[in-house]
């Protein structure tokens, strides 16, 4: 057998992600200063795990419906309607309206979209930087993801979307706060967005992940109901919004529960029903016990957590801003680093040489079709921040006086 012939096209047009490598390494070196994980570092509420212990004791271990466990379902469209007035009900249930399925993480969804929504020859529009899957998602599909080049301040705005629009296209990838730039888009940025797509008959893919962790300048008023308080402005927000926008919100970055492999999808019924459909192929259902657990974490408040994320975000701007250019991130918890010119140093090479001194950060050709920055990941503690920037500021403003 030659396996080498074997292999699908598809395979080999997808490379192996550059955060991997750098997980890689880490198991190599010895004490690293680890700030490449996008993975929260506080531990998940005390509910949640409390609620996946009763489900896996009580036997709760089956399958759930494709769609999700009906009673997260149902908490999952009440916060919807709370948040964003939409009235959404389970997907493939036969209603009106837009419709809701409870995925295998985010990216469970996002894989889903892919497939549904793109034949070969097909296009859609990505940010540039970008998720690193989402590329590589259009390739699995036989179509091209047409980079958007936000470069210098990685905004995703409907002026830089609109020439990328063709015949071809079928959807337009918005994730905000974004990974790696932290980017927040205003609420006026997110509504142009929509009406271009809504304008051109483009479906518009709101990957908001991140959407609990905008820090206060990103927040707009925007939820409604009872629980009304500041949010993080989303294309979601318009009204109409749900025949338009399809949706994707996790659970794992925002409760501490990556593991868990939970999201959900909402928006067009016609889209979410082929998505289920798909799901009963491919993934089957999410994880049912954990469902359960993900039940409690909408009476979780994490506002502590969000809090001393962005004191760990001042961090980063105080240390490495007088040496570089760093974007303000204005939620997640990246921030997307340029390297200094005068360095003569591609952002993978720079990233080797942070290697060498024990720092682990990810070099922005991971995210991106240009290698001029690297991402920093500040969701690790406070001490360790501080011993990692202090590496990263020394090498940012080395030969400083040469440039001058």
């Amino acid at each position: 057998m030659n396996a080498d012939q074997l292999i699908a096209a598809r395979s080999r047009g997808v490379s192996l992600s550059g955060i991997r490598r750098i997980f890689q390494l880490a198991g190599t070196i010895s004490d690293p200063i680890n700030l490449s994980i996008g993975q929260p570092d506080f531990p998940p509420p005390d509910e949640a795990c409390a609620a996946a212990r009763d489900a896996l004791a009580s036997g709760a271990n089956g399958y759930t419906m494709t769609q999700g466990a009906p009673a997260l379902l149902e908490r999952v469209n009440g916060w919807l309607e709370t948040d964003l007035g939409w009235r959404a009900s389970v997907a493939m249930d036969g209603g009106t309206g837009p419709a809701t399925i409870i995925t295998g993480g985010t990216s469970g969804a996002l894989t889903l979209a892919f497939l549904c929504l793109l034949d070969a020859g097909d296009e859609c529009v990505i940010p540039d930087p970008y998720f690193v899957s989402y590329p590589h998602l259009a390739t699995m599909a036989g179509a091209r993801a047409v980079r958007c080049d936000t470069y210098p301040d990685f905004r995703m705005t409907a002026d830089r979307v609109e020439p990328l629009l063709s015949e071809r296209t079928k959807f337009v990838l918005l994730n905000a706060p974004s990974n790696p730039c932290g980017t927040v888009l205003s609420r006026e940025e997110c509504g142009a967005l929509l009406e271009l797509c809504r304008s051109r008959g483009v479906l518009l893919i709101s990957d908001e992940i991140y959407d609990e962790f905008c820090y206060p300048e990103g927040l707009i008023d925007a939820a409604r109901g009872d629980e009304s308080r500041p949010r993080c402005p989303s294309p979601a927000r318009f009204d109409g919004a749900e025949a338009d926008v399809l949706l994707i919100r996790g659970f794992g970055k925002t409760y501490g529960v990556t593991g868990w492999r939970l999201g959900y999808c909402a928006g067009p019924r016609a889209i979410v029903d082929e998505m289920a459909k798909m799901q009963q192929y491919t993934f089957v259902c999410a994880p049912a016990p954990l469902q359960h657990g993900a039940m409690a974490c909408f009476e979780a408040d994490m506002s502590e957590a969000v809090a001393e994320y962005a004191r760990r975000r001042d961090l980063v701007l105080e240390r490495l801003a007088p040496f570089t250019e760093v974007t303000r991130p204005a939620g997640a918890f990246y921030a997307f680093v340029k390297v200094p010119e005068h360095l003569g140093l591609s952002g993978t090479a720079f990233v080797e040489r942070l290697v060498e001194r024990r720092v682990l950060t990810i070099p922005g050709a991971a995210f991106s079709d240009r290698d001029t920055h690297f991402r920093v990941s500040f969701a690790t503690k406070m001490d360790n921040l501080e011993r990692g920037l202090a590496i990263i500021a020394g090498e940012v403003g080395r030969d400083r006086e040469v440039e001058r």
